[in-house]
């Protein structure tokens, strides 16, 4: 549709039945049909009309587009001359103007050349005058003038670098080389005169002519700089080299003290003579400093190795002291600008450290051992700049620090027996269930002392010296574990309680002897806290020891072997906890399974056996939790422990509790829900505070305690018919032993003939899965849902409560 139109005849669903219904709606209106069909004959001629003008119209059309493209293409040619005109008249333009500007060109030329001849000769002018003002200043020493005058000259001849062909000009560069060399040779022979090599008094001294001596040597090549300065330094430490010769008595380790007082006297000593007659640039009192550092070393490595058998620790360590106070100096005094120089070698400088160790070892044992745990936590300090001097001296005795080593070792021996002696005099430490478990004293007293170590080996040397000394952190962090520690664990006794039905039925609460007195299990729980502080304090010791020693050295400590250690003592502290509050249940569930549960007649209250087990439970399990306050992930694992050890040695002698009738396994059902509710709550017993027991304790006792109450319940159950009990001890059990069925059948009481064919059905019934509707049958015979196990437990209180 082109144009909108209203007529229903353009309407795009047109429908000719329905038109012709519209014009005739009735049989009367059939009576204007031939005034109908004239109108639609006269609309039709109407649309031919058009049509035709259209068509006609649009030949026209065609004919005027051709004529206007005729038309545009004849303006384009016109418009090409045109431009091609345009083009023609630019290029005569331009030649006319390389004409006119021909000549300017020229002259332009011709001014740069006359320009540059001009500063050349000017140049010329300047180096010929330079060279013959420079050969007769170096005759007469004016050095003042001469260093400004020598490095005009130089820049100058940079100039003639590309005339260098020209005879003139190679000449004068020749001259000024040579001048050079004389100025080399006169300045060096000037300073030989003023400060001899030889003799045993300075015979020259500070001079203008040798300052601005020093001046043009700056100019001249820097080997004529360097050869000054080692003969003046060579000269100013003459006398050091004959007042410390190693036959000297002041050469010894122990008046070290001299050789310093000396360099201190002779750097102040030139400071005011000399210190106006070299550039400052030059740093020559730092020069001479580190030479004497360098000299130093040299000579006291060369007496330490005659005198080796002499060194003895305090003197060593006496000796590295103040060297390394003297480089401390050296490093507040100077920049060290000069080590880098190609002459000295810088020394190893050790990286900075981090280690908390560092701050001072103030304060009481008990701060030392917060210090410990807390520092570790804190974010590292800011890196310390770096001592450029460090070694520079004391690495010379790095060769002889196996004599700190083997004192270190033998310190620490003696250290570890003073441990062994005082824990014997001194007794285990009192039990004060208050602050809870203490970690022993003397375990922080070590680690106070390796600290030590670590920070001084670590100033004395970050080389194999550190790995010794971590070998003999780790030799005494073993003996400290097996002789302070698992040395005092108190040892168990092989005797067990032989407690008979009668007596402990008769006995009084309380009346009961444990194997480990409140002492021992305080001492127990002290070394437990105490191997788990050795066991992360040991960890934090490799990390610093790593931070200390040289990074290619830092794969060779490793104290896992130590970690490992104390977790064993750990352990074991842990395994003998269980063991005694387990040893202590034993004639409990002992008498258990020796009590006449057919003859019991009704349900009262819980048996004396669970009052018993309760009891040991509540003497035990308070001590060893206020104990382990500050390790609560170790009171969890001897939580676990025990339930892990006491719920199957429960089941076990429940199996050997046989025959056992209705009313007994009632009574059997109450006493291990009520094992249940004590040993779920047994993480907080006796606890004025209530805290939720974990979650992986909780889920150890309540699937070992519903299986306890499942085996009862399928004892209560009649054995008749055989199909329905076989099929309700799979269901609730899900156990398809025969061992475990042929114990149930035990309990209950049933004779052999009984029990084989009992036997039998219940490998007939066991959920092998058979072809068919059965197999869908079998897979529900497995263990019950929480949903099923909850709605039993709920069942077996209501029939505990109503017993009650």
């Amino acid at each position: 549709q082109v144009f909108p139109s209203q007529d229903p005849l353009d309407r795009a669903d047109f429908n000719a039945v329905e038109y012709i219904n519209a014009l005739f709606p009735t049989e009367q209106s059939l009576a204007n049909i031939d005034e109908v069909v004239n109108k639609i004959r006269l609309k039709i001629r109407r649309l031919d009309d058009n049509i035709r003008t259209v068509v006609r119209g649009q030949t026209n059309v065609g004919q005027d587009g051709r004529q206007a493209l005729e038309e545009a293409q004849k303006a384009i040619q016109q418009l090409f001359g045109k431009i091609k005109d345009i083009k023609d008249k630019a290029e005569k333009s331009e030649q006319m103007v390389k004409e006119i500007t021909r000549d300017i060109k020229q002259l332009d030329h011709a001014k740069r050349h006359l320009t540059t001849s001009i500063t050349t000769l000017n140049h010329l002018h300047m180096l010929a005058g330079g060279v013959d003002s420079l050969e007769a200043m170096t005759r007469r020493r004016q050095y003042g003038e001469v260093a400004n005058l020598l490095q005009g000259v130089v820049n100058v001849l940079e100039h003639f670098n590309k005339y260098m062909g020209i005879p003139q000009i190679r000449q004068l560069s020749e001259r000024v080389k040579a001048a050079q060399n004389e100025l080399g040779q006169q300045i060096l022979a000037d300073f030989e005169e003023a400060f001899p090599s030889q003799g045993t008094k300075r015979t020259g001294g500070p001079s203008n002519v040798l300052r601005d001596a020093c001046l043009v040597a700056n100019v001249l090549d820097p080997r004529i700089k360097q050869e000054i300065i080692k003969k003046f330094i060579k000269q100013h430490l003459s006398e050091y080299l004959v007042l410390f010769q190693e036959n000297q008595d002041v050469a010894w380790l122990d008046k070290i003290d001299r050789r310093y007082a000396w360099i201190k006297r002779q750097l102040v000593d030139y400071e005011e003579k000399y210190g106006r007659m070299f550039p400052a640039e030059w740093c020559m009192t730092e020069r001479i400093a580190v030479e004497f550092c360098h000299v130093t070393r040299a000579e006291l490595s060369k007496i330490m190795r005659t005198r080796a058998k002499e060194i003895e620790v305090k003197l060593l360590l006496f000796a590295i002291q103040r060297t390394t106070n003297f480089e401390g100096l050296l490093a507040k005094r100077f920049s060290g600008c000069t080590l880098a120089d190609g002459t000295v070698k810088k020394p190893e400088v050790p990286p900075p450290s981090t280690n908390p160790f560092l701050e001072d070892e103030t304060g009481a044992e008990a701060d030392e051992i917060v210090m410990e745990k807390s520092d570790m936590d804190k974010p590292k300090k800011p890196k310390v700049p770096d001592n450029p001097f460090h070694g520079i001296v004391s690495k010379c005795f790095e060769p002889h620090l196996y004599v700190y080593i083997e004192s270190q070792d033998k310190n620490l021996g003696e250290l570890i027996d003073r441990f062994v002696a005082d824990f014997k005099a001194q007794g285990p430490p009192k039990p004060n269930v208050d602050e809870g478990g203490a970690v022993l004293p003397s375990c922080a007293d070590l680690f106070v002392y390796y600290k030590k170590c670590m920070v001084q080996c670590s100033q004395l040397s970050t080389g194999e010296p550190m790995i010794a000394l971590t070998t003999i952190f780790q030799k005494y962090l073993r003996e400290y574990a097996w002789k302070i520690l698992s040395g005092n664990l108190p040892k168990t006794t092989s005797s067990s309680g032989g407690l008979t039905i009668t007596s402990l039925l008769k006995e009084k609460e309380g009346s009961e002897v444990a194997k480990f007195t409140l002492e021992e299990l305080c001492l127990i729980c002290s070394i437990l806290s105490t191997a788990e502080y050795c066991l992360a304090t040991t960890q934090q010791l490799e990390e610093k020891l790593k931070e200390k020693v040289d990074a290619s050295l830092m794969e060779r400590i490793n104290l896992t072997g130590e970690m490992d250690t104390f977790s064993v003592v750990i352990s074991n502290s842990i395994q003998l906890l269980v063991q005694d509050l387990d040893a202590a249940c034993d004639p409990a569930l002992t008498a258990m399974s020796k009590m006449q549960w057919q003859n019991v007649e009704h349900v009262g209250d819980q048996s004396p056996y669970v009052t018993s087990v309760i009891l040991h439970i509540k003497q035990n399990v308070p001590i060893i939790r206020d104990n382990l306050a500050s390790t609560r992930k170790y009171f969890t694992q001897f939580c676990i422990k025990f339930a892990n050890s006491f719920i199957p040695k429960f089941i076990n002698h429940l199996f050997k509790c046989k025959p056992i009738s209705m009313v007994g396994a009632e009574q059997l059902l109450l006493d291990t829900h009520s094992l249940k509710m004590v040993l779920l709550d047994l993480p907080s017993i006796g606890s004025q505070v209530v805290r939720k027991a974990p979650a992986s304790y909780t889920k150890i006792v309540v699937k070992g305690m519903t299986r306890a109450e499942m085996i009862l319940k399928v004892v209560m159950a009649p054995h008749e018919p055989p199909v329905v009990f076989v099929d309700n001890y799979i269901k609730l059990l899900a156990d398809c032993s025969t061992d475990t069925f042929q114990k149930i059948l035990d309990m209950k009481g049933l004779k052999r003939s009984e029990q084989s064919s009992m036997l039998d059905l219940f490998r007939l019934r066991l959920p092998a899965p058979p072809p068919g509707g059965d197999s869908a049958g079998s897979l529900s015979l497995s263990a019950p849902t929480p949903e099923q196990e909850s709605s039993r437990i709920r069942k077996l209180e209501k029939l505990i409560k109503k017993r009650l």
